[in-house]
């Protein structure tokens, strides 16, 4: 890997102009998907409810979501003290910014909470609501806190309960996010409590219960949106395990279910790749990207565009993920865990290590000590960086790029028998983890046998 240097004086003009013609092509596409889910669409409607009041958090889910907000929109409009209707209305643009990748959506969501709140103090449902926006910007120590608030009004509120397990996973407090996950499992049981269970499991490396909870969930699944939502997560879990058949499977039932499911396609399009069906690969990428340039999917899309050769169109997309931050940050959405990963392997290192280290102080996960660990590396700090690569995989969680990047730690610090191991551990649980860590997994491992 060779990182970008930004220090130089004459790349620096031509870097600013095309950040700033890949941020005008970002901010429109997201224009695009606002336009579509404003306060009043003015064409190409979809034919609504007759009673919009109905509209509530898990009719949203199950069915068509700019449909919903725009019912809810009308209903508020006739009906403006309706302190319920502003909740569903907050949870449903946090759906639309985390679905669509259009952080304007969060400010529009708090708004719509705090006239909830305004309404009626104290309700579960706008404190539910404001936990889940809470941890959709990453701020997951205010979301731990409006769900505690929201279970203490009513502590069988779903959404609470969801949003007290995630908050708890992504500060790192493992245990008591198990607990919670039980606690969830005998007040809610149901799809939203399920996958969030198997999750659990599944970071403590326990694939078999995650597997056999997502399976029996995926059993009981009716609506599309549940179908299609638990079939991608068993998708994850295969990909996860290198089983790139059974993951393509899975995406595929998730999209018979619901043809526009972004996490499926972007699950399809990693699959495609590792299997080396590149312009497949692409094709489906760049599907993901016209809807949600996203980070991920971005890195995806410019790591498959160098494989092509097309160095041009690759670096649009690594700017454009420069871009997406800016427009993250603006909409209260704390994004240096994409950044610091993204900048490590396609950016400006020290940018990388210094959104890593922020991100280690807000939470301590498997996800951030490894983030940290690989900022550290591409930053020539790898003695500092080994305790955090050995920290994100000691809970057992499976995951290959993990290893990966303690492999390269381990390799930079001369520690060729641990290196080889933890290389070893990447290819053989996903050969085809990533485009470009893949390849380089596999150049270190010959290189380090080939000096025995």
């Amino acid at each position: 890997m060779v990182p970008r240097t930004t220090n130089d004086d004459d790349t620096r003009p031509r870097r600013a102009l095309r950040l700033a013609g890949c941020a005008a092509l970002l901010a429109v596409a997201l224009t695009g998907t606002a336009i579509a889910v404003g306060n009043v669409r003015e064409g190409g409607q979809r034919p609504l409810s007759s009673a919009p009041a109905a509209v509530t958090p898990a009719l949203l889910s199950q069915g068509d979501l700019e449909a919903g907000v725009s019912a809810l929109q009308s209903h508020l409009r006739a009906q403006p003290r309706d302190f319920g209707g502003w909740a569903t209305l907050g949870l449903a643009y946090v759906e639309q910014a985390r679905t669509g990748g259009d952080p304007s959506r969060y400010p529009a969501a708090e708004r719509a909470l705090e006239r909830s709140l305004a309404l009626r103090p104290g309700n579960d449902q706008a404190l539910a609501g404001r936990a889940a926006l809470a941890a959709a910007r990453h701020d997951f120590t205010a979301a731990l806190r409006d769900a505690d608030r929201a279970l203490k009004e009513n502590p069988y509120n779903e959404r609470a309960l969801c949003a007290r397990i995630d908050a708890l996973v992504e500060l790192g407090r493992y245990p008591e996010a198990a607990r919670a996950a039980r606690l969830a499992d005998t007040r809610r049981p149901g799809i939203p409590v399920f996958t969030r269970y198997a999750y659990v499991h599944e970071l403590r490396g326990d694939v078999r219960t995650a597997r056999r909870v997502l399976t029996r969930a995926l059993d009981s699944a009716t609506a599309p949106g549940d179908v299609a939502y638990v079939a991608t997560a068993l998708g994850q879990l295969a990909w996860n395990e290198g089983d790139h058949e059974a993951a393509l499977r899975h995406y595929a039932r998730a999209l018979a279910a619901d043809d526009a499911y972004l996490p499926a396609l972007e699950g399809r399009a990693r699959a495609q790749a590792a299997r080396g069906e590149r312009a497949a690969a692409i094709r489906t990428a760049e599907q993901v990207v016209a809807r949600a340039p996203l980070p991920g999917p971005l890195v995806l899309l410019g790591e498959l565009y160098e494989q092509r050769g097309d160095r041009a169109k690759a670096r649009e997309q690594y700017d454009l993920v420069d871009a997406w931050t800016a427009l993250a940050r603006s909409g209260g959405l704390n994004p240096d865990l994409d950044t610091a990963l993204a900048a490590a392997d396609h950016g400006d290192e020290r940018t990388a290590l210094r959104a890593a280290r922020a991100e280690w102080e807000r939470r301590r996960t498997v996800h951030t000590a490894d983030a940290l660990a690989w900022a550290l590396h591409v930053n020539g700090r790898d003695a500092e960086a080994l305790p955090y690569a050995r920290r994100a995989t000691a809970t057992g969680y499976r995951n290959a790029a993990f290893h990966y990047h303690r492999g390269m730690i381990e390799r930079a610090l001369g520690r060729a028998p641990e290196a080889r191991a933890s290389l070893g551990k990447a290819l053989e649980l996903n050969p085809g983890f990533s485009a470009q860590g893949a390849r380089e997994a596999r150049a270190a491992l010959k290189s380090l046998e080939a000096a025995e």
